[in-house]
């Protein structure tokens, strides 16, 4: 059984690290995705992290294993433009996520799933779970 501390930790986590994000943009625009992945690490808090910003979803592919949730994060910068993550399937849809805003999904099945941004539509990625 999940403690309900913990869940107040994972959460509480992904929101400082979301400040953190968000404070990292403030100081100007970046290229450099390295600085908002070392924010919000590969499987930090039993998520695996997508990290949005210039137009990509990084890393393009995600491979995870089955029950893994995958959060979204806008790290773009302050005023920049929202993005959604959105199943071409279906499966899933997030609401528009403005810079510092993120989005979790869990994949509890095996299989590839294609996904895309709805206003962006070039940008692009896939969560293969095996």
């Amino acid at each position: 059984m999940r403690s309900p501390l913990l869940a107040a930790i994972v959460s509480t986590s992904l929101l400082i690290g979301g400040i953190a994000c968000f404070s990292e943009r403030s100081s100007g625009p970046s290229n450099d995705l390295e600085a908002c992945n070392a924010q919000f690490p590969a499987d930090a808090f039993g998520s695996t992290i997508v990290v949005i910003r210039n137009f990509t979803f990084e890393p393009a592919i995600a491979r995870i294993r089955p029950g893994t949730k995958v959060t979204w994060v806008n790290c773009g910068p302050a005023g920049d433009e929202s993005h959604t993550s959105t199943a071409d399937q279906g499966a899933w849809d997030s609401p528009l996520l403005a810079p510092g805003a993120t989005f979790t999904q869990t994949f509890a099945a095996a299989g590839s799933f294609s996904y895309h941004c709805t206003p962006h539509p070039q940008m692009r990625g896939t969560v293969t779970v095996e």
